[in-house]
């Protein structure tokens, strides 16, 4: 029987797949007013960068600060009735254990001396509620990036309703988000664990086709399949030191290995599937023999044969239809067959 064969022979491969995949900064912010009153200053200027611990919007402190020293002086006073308080009390207990008072003036001061003491904590923790808010009159950044459009100005009342005041995003490193099919995370998967060293490497080329020259990587994999799509989603972290990606920025992404990999390829035209699994038929001393594969993934055209062949083998492509394990054949190249492309 006359049949149509490859010589298979490890090759290297570096599988990769293109995705669109959408930039998003590593760190946003809304910042809001934590208190009301009027906007005293506006501090920055919109679309630049600004620093931790920077000051973007006053609002007016006049009110607030009346308040700490109206809060400053109920302490005082409060402190004041609680050392009187302590004293009636010491005073009581002296005249009761001279039997010139009575238990009952003692108990009423030892209740007086607690009240005082209440009432200093409460006027402790309204001093501290009053400076809380006076710091909140500056509104500071929280992270380093850049800062967007103010959505109010100087001389308006803003206050925990006021909505987002302005938004600020981190610039460097940013992430690349990107949904992939099950299928092809499980093929880009079965390429990744072919080098041992998780080395998949992120490209990125821009909507004008440029390529972005910082490689990323890859830092998390969702943990659930999206139900409604089949698809997984894959983040990666990309440097961004010139600032050139953008928070929003839609992007096409590369997934590939760093370092080809050796594999046998074998057609897929040769593949035949049964209840076991994946096998093809081989020329052995002049008869046709099975040979049970396990698979790596797709190449193109082929399939990426973890075990099962090895360099050298010869793989039967043609005449497969009406084949058995151990019938006589010749072997011919695929090639020069009549009919074959």
């Amino acid at each position: 029987m006359r049949v149509g064969t490859v010589v298979v022979e490890a090759q290297p491969i570096n599988p990769a797949k293109e995705f669109v995949g959408r930039i998003e900064a590593m760190q946003r912010v809304s910042i809001r007013a934590r208190v009301t009153g009027y906007l005293d200053a506006v501090l920055f200027k919109e679309g630049q960068q600004v620093k931790e611990g920077d000051l973007l919007y006053r609002i007016e402190q006049a009110p607030f600060e009346a308040a700490v020293s109206q809060a400053q002086g109920a302490l005082d006073k409060a402190r004041g009735q609680s050392a009187f308080a302590d004293a009636q009390l010491a005073r009581a207990q002296e005249l009761l254990k001279t039997q010139t008072g009575t238990q009952a003036t003692r108990d009423q001061r030892q209740a007086e001396q607690l009240t005082a003491r209440g009432d200093v904590q409460i006027a402790e923790s309204n001093l501290k509620t009053a400076e809380i808010n006076l710091g909140y009159t500056e509104i500071k950044s929280p992270i380093t990036g850049l800062i967007g459009r103010t959505s109010v100005t100087k001389g308006n009342v803003v206050g925990p309703d006021s909505g987002v005041l302005t938004t600020i995003v981190s610039q460097d490193p940013m992430f690349v988000s990107m949904p992939i099919s099950q299928r092809e995370f499980l093929t880009l998967k079965s390429a990744d664990r072919m080098t041992g060293t998780g080395a998949l490497s992120v490209l990125i080329r821009f909507s004008d086709g440029t390529a972005y020259e910082f490689p990323g990587k890859i830092d998390f994999v969702d943990v659930s399949v999206d139900r409604a799509t089949d698809s997984v989603l894959v983040r990666a972290e990309v440097a961004n030191p010139n600032g050139l990606l953008i928070d929003g920025q839609l992007v096409k992404v590369a997934l590939q290995l760093e370092q080809p990999v050796e594999k046998i390829l074998v057609p897929q035209s040769a593949l035949i599937a049964d209840q076991k699994g994946v096998y093809v038929f081989v020329v052995e001393d002049g008869k046709a023999a099975t040979r049970r594969l396990t698979l790596g993934g797709e190449s193109g055209t082929s399939a990426i044969v973890d075990d099962g062949l090895a360099a050298g083998d010869q793989v039967i492509v043609q005449g497969i239809e009406a084949l058995r394990p151990g019938v006589p054949v010749t072997a011919t190249p695929a090639a020069t067959l009549p009919g074959a492309g």
